[in-house]
């Protein structure tokens, strides 16, 4: 049986977020994007995630911010390293921030929430796609620090859920190796150790 949309997430891979160049998602585009990216699972209805644009001279604001955090927290940095935290948010003409924002609920737990948000990063990538464009999905250092996040535009309860690079690509993406689907699949055959 075949399906484009089957085609499409078979075929599903990140581009090297330093070769994703100009042009980017339009407004209109990015609206559809987040539109996407919200029509995920929410039990509850609790919206516990939202998203932060970073795009034009904001990226190289935080660039420096982050060069400065790096800094304070390791010393002096070595110019390749400075660089290399100056360029972290201006690689790609766009970056999309999903950001767990868990609400309280007698109900709903916080990793159930943390996971929503999972699937909105998942949604955004895969329209973001659809639409022709490439993105990489990434955390790194700054999201597990509350100076860094602060330095985002994150809240102290928020946590990230991954920056999604976007933009232009035109090269091949270099494919790695994926699991076999067949070794992740079980039946069930009764609890746990029995």
């Amino acid at each position: 049986m075949s399906s484009p949309i089957i085609d499409f997430l078979l075929t599903r891979s990140s581009a090297p977020i330093s070769e994703l160049l100009e042009p980017g998602p339009s407004d209109a585009e990015i609206a559809t994007i987040i539109a996407a990216a919200s029509r995920v699972p929410d039990h509850g209805r609790l919206v516990p995630w939202r998203f932060i644009l970073y795009r034009g001279e904001a990226r190289v604001e935080i660039g420096e911010k982050l060069a400065e955090l790096a800094e304070s927290r390791e010393g002096p940095l070595a110019e390749n390293r400075r660089n290399q935290e100056l360029a972290r948010f201006s690689r790609a003409p766009l970056v999309i921030g999903v950001v767990s924002s868990p609400k309280e609920s007698p109900k709903i737990p916080q990793w159930e929430m943390f996971l929503s948000g999972g699937m909105a990063a998942m949604n955004l990538a895969l329209a973001a796609n659809a639409l022709g464009y490439r993105t990489n999905m990434i955390t790194n250092w700054y999201s597990d620090v509350p100076e860094g996040r602060a330095i985002l535009g994150l809240a102290p309860h928020e946590r990230v859920v991954g920056f999604v690079h976007i933009g232009t690509f035109s090269g091949a993406a270099p494919e790695r190796p994926r699991p076999d689907p067949a070794t992740l699949v079980t039946d069930y055959s009764g609890p746990w150790g029995e």
